[in-house]
Formats: C-alpha cells, structure tokens, sequence
C-alpha cells in the first residue's frame, strides 16, 4: 500500500507569499496592493497564517501608536477601525512590597495621541483591508517547511501534513500539505519565528550581531467594578515583585466597556532558576495598589507571549536570496516605549515598497538587498537608533538601568556614540545551588490563579493524535542536567504547565513529561532552555490559542 506521504503536494504559486498575518505581515501585503494599483500592475499576494482565524495567536498590551497607520490609510478615521479609546492619562509608579510611588513619565512612555487597543481585533481588519484589495488570506496554514531551488534560494513554504498521529503514522483524516511557491517570501512569524529559525541557521543571517534577548509578556484582561474604571487611563510599574537585578514591569490599561488590560513583562536573562514570571505576575496583582482595582471583577481572558527586546543591535541580517525578514521575527520592538506594532507595520510596508521596485526595475538578482537601505532611512531606523541602549543598560540593575536612561535618552536625547551590547539569555540562568529558593503563596482563586485554570481562558486546543511539536534535541538532558543542575526550571518558566516532572510511585526515576496540548505558543521553552535543548516546532494548523480581544 502506498504510503500517502509520499504523494505530490498541491502547489499554488504567488509573486509574494507573506508569512504570518500580524500587524507586520499584513501591512506588507496591503501596501504590496497599493502600490501594484499605482502601478497598473498585477501582482498576487497571499497571507498564511497558523492561527485558526487572523488574530487567534496575537497578543498585545497594547497601546498603539498610529504613526504607520497614518502612511498606509490615512483616512482610517473614517474606515470603522477599532482605534476608539484614546489614551488620556499616563501613570509611571515604581512599587515597593506596601506601596507605590508615582514617578517623572519617561519621554518615550508619554501616549499622548496614542490609542488602547486589541491586536486581535486590529488585525481583523486589517485582515479585511488586504483581501478588499485582492489579498488571499488562509488561516490555519501553518508553514511547517522552507522550500529551496536546485541553487538553494528560498522559492516559498509548505505547510505541515495533517493528520499524523502520535505514533508518527499517518490516520484516518490524513490531509497532505501544500506548497506555496513565490517569487519572494516574506517572513512574519513574529518572536522566535520557527521558520525563521531556520533561516537563521542557513544563511547564517546572525552572524555579525549581538544575541536576541527577550521577554516574557503574560496578559490578563478583566472586566471590573464601572465605579473603578477610568477610560483611557493607562499605567505602568517597575519594582516590586522583582529585585533590582531582574528586569521586569507591568502594564494597566482602562479599555472600554469596563474592561482593563493587565500584564507583566519579565526579561528572560533573569539568573535564578527558581524565578517563574508566572507566579510572579499573579503575586503583583495582589499588590496593596492593584488588588482593590479587580477585587468584585472578572477574569475573561488570559495568554503569555515572548517578545523580542534587543533592539538594533541584535537586528539579524534581513534578507537572504529569495526573501526577507519583517516585524517581531526580525526584532524591531521598541522596548523604551513598550510599543512594536508601528515599528512591525512600517518594517512591512518598507518591506513592500522595496520589493516593488525588485520587480519593476528588473533589478537582477534573487536577494532584495535595497530592503535595509531603505530602512535605514526610515523614521523606524531612527527611533530605535536613539532607544538602542536603555535596555542592555538595565544589565548591571534596576538603579543603574534607571540613572543611565535617564541620562541618555532624557539628557541626550540618545545622541550618545557607543553602543552597549546584549547577551544570550539561556546562558544567564544559574545553578540551582547557587540561587535561594522562593516560595510563592498558592493562588487564591479570587485574584490569582494557576496555570491550567488560566489556560483554559485561552481556549487553547490542539488534536490530541498528533506527534509533539516540543522536540529535545537530546532527552537525556531533561534529566542529566535541567534537573541535576537547574531544578528544572522549564516547570516554572513556561506559564502554561506543558512541562513537569514526574516520578514513580516511590519518588524515583524522574523524568520529563510535556503537555504538549497546554502550549499557549509564547516559544519561552525555546529560547530560555539553558543548553538549548527545546525546540518548538509547528503544531498542526489551527491548533494552539484562540485568543478573543487579546
């Protein structure tokens, strides 16, 4: 009998194929349309997507600034896009374990003009833009391999084969996957993209910039007392939960219809491998300033994301023969301000203007090598230039973090000459040995939660019969060393409870069980593993969140 994997894939060909249906990715597709309009001039786009529905794996605080937006409509104002609360007030408070302390707002925090917003629902309309203009959209692709020409230039994806079951076998609902071919591939897969991965290891496109390093953003959106809330009034903290040495915040923003937005951000070259940023989140909401805000409320939604926070200097190369890199899978998130999806649609639409001319001046060659120029003299390339070193100067500590942003980009307005440089964050985590222990208090069920609990507020769900898309490199190592060395920090890291070790009824043989299905997608496994063991790989497509309003 034939095996089914071994028949021909479907192929459908595109002058571009968009990776990712983010802010980023379908910019890039709509002002391809645009400017192909302006032209007189065909040009077939499509937008793949893992998520079951445009906007089910995105996550964002989010306050949006609509700088991008102005370029690529600027009539949106009246095109019914759900920019409808404006940002009015502005609060910067450090906290201690008691008591919060209002501070000076830092120049790059003042949202005057800026909007609060769910990605989820931005991007459904963006999704809505694009396909008016001729976009094919297809949710529930999961681009699961990168296909290369007989020269080796990247020639477009295929998405993964369902229906395998865990066994590795191929079962009754068996589909095969299908090949997108295009002239350029644009990859949009945002923080830790899996493809990208890949990509980075073949053209070897981090060869001369510094590591990505990365933070954990866990969200909450809570519907609360209408006498406590504030439309508009949007907060940030740093201090408390955290100690000086580890590099971490939270976000409240007043959202309409009584709802808040609350999340912490922890960065993931924290040292202790006791740390979990999970606990540490639900431990500040029962801060003595944040409790009574959601004490008579309602949780409604949950999820965690990791977010790319190296800034320019751990820009990678950005394109390679047949395709290039946009948004959060390249990194241009602006940490000073805590803000992306502008800096994620600009990269896209430069992105889109550079490709145009690729194939309308016949420009020879398989590589868009115009894209980083173009960049370069963008207001995108200007605003992290000037922002490039707040981050990586909070390596030495909060105190110090703070004085020396202070001077630079309060004094200086970021017109310093050096450059700090980032780290690799795996390799911060230390010894369990080494580190104290901390003891977190159990979830009250009222105001924190645990892990599977929240979970379920994701509506997270991936078929059960299907091979685990969490691959060790060497299992051995689970035990060996995460356990032996490091107290299995993975238990604690991922706020999702996919990872726990488990024993025999006498307490021994331990070893490493992972709950797949549990996976929100925030690839902190991938990239907080101390010998880089995890690697996160697609699912099949449609699985993982089903975010709704995140």
């Amino acid at each position: 009998m034939t095996d089914p994997r071994q028949t021909k894939r479907e192929v459908m060909e595109y002058d571009v194929l968009i990776v990712g249906a983010g802010p980023a990715g379908l910019s890039c597709a709509i002002r391809l349309k645009q400017l192909a309009k302006d032209k007189k001039r065909e040009l077939s786009v499509c937008v793949i997507e893992k998520g079951s529905e445009v906007g089910a794996h995105l996550m964002s605080g989010a306050v949006f600034e609509p700088r991008a937006l102005n370029e690529l409509f600027p009539q949106w104002q009246s095109m019914d896009a759900p920019l409808k609360v404006p940002a009015i007030e502005d609060r910067f408070m450090f906290l201690t374990r008691m008591r919060a302390f209002e501070l000076p707002l830092p120049p790059p925090m003042d949202n005057h003009g800026n909007y609060i917003i769910s990605l989820g629902y931005f991007a459904k309309w963006l999704a809505a833009q694009a396909e008016g203009l001729g976009v094919e959209i297809y949710p529930g692709f999961a681009g699961a391999e990168i296909l290369y020409n007989e020269k080796g230039y990247v020639v477009g994806v295929a998405t993964g084969d369902a229906g395998i079951g865990k066994n590795g076998e191929p079962t009754a609902r068996f589909a095969r996957g299908v090949e997108l071919r295009a002239k350029q591939t644009v990859f949009a897969e945002g923080c830790r993209g899996s493809l990208t991965k890949m990509l980075f290891e073949r053209f070897k496109l981090r060869a001369d910039c510094d590591p990505q390093t990365f933070g954990l953003g866990i969200k909450e959106i809570w519907e609360i007392d209408p006498a406590k809330h504030h439309v508009g009034q949007v907060t940030h903290t740093i201090g408390w939960p955290m100690n000086s040495r580890t590099y971490g915040g939270s976000w409240l923003y007043h959202w309409e219809n009584n709802l808040v937005s609350i999340g912490f951000v922890v960065g993931l070259d924290y040292e202790n491998p006791y740390l979990s940023p999970f606990e540490e989140f639900q431990r500040f909401k029962q801060h003595p300033s944040v409790r009574p805000l959601l004490k008579g409320g309602k949780r409604v939604s949950y999820g965690a994301r990791a977010l790319n926070e190296g800034g320019l200097q751990s820009l990678p190369r950005l394109t390679f023969p047949g395709g290039l890199l946009i948004g959060d899978t390249a990194g241009f998130l602006n940490v000073p301000k805590i803000k992306g999806n502008h800096t994620a649609m600009k990269s896209g639409m430069v992105a889109a203007e550079t490709l145009i001319a690729h194939f309308t001046q016949n420009i020879t060659g398989p590589e868009a090598v115009d894209y980083l120029p173009r960049l370069q003299n963008s207001w995108l390339w200007g605003e992290l230039h000037a922002v490039r070193n707040i981050r990586p100067s909070f390596r030495r500590g909060l105190w110090p973090g703070l004085l020396y942003s202070a001077f630079d980009n309060v004094v200086l307005s970021g017109k310093v000459p050096w450059t700090f440089h980032n780290h690799a964050d795996y390799a911060q985590l230390k010894p369990a040995k080494e580190c104290p222990k901390i003891e977190y208090p159990k979830p009250d069920g009222v105001i924190s939660f645990d892990r599977l609990t929240s979970v379920f507020l994701s509506n997270t769900n991936h078929e059960e019969d299907q091979p685990s898309h969490l691959k060790l490199r060497n299992p051995s190592l689970a035990i060996e060393t995460n356990l032996a060395v490091y107290d299995s920090p993975e238990s604690r890291y991922c706020p999702a409870g996919v990872y726990e070790i488990v024993r025999d009824a006498g307490g021994q043989n331990p070893r490493l069980q992972i709950n797949a299905q549990n996976c929100v997608h925030c690839k902190t496994c991938d990239i907080k593993d101390p010998r880089q063991n995890i690697d996160w790989t697609v699912p099949e497509g449609g699985g993982g969140p089903n975010y709704q309003g995140m």
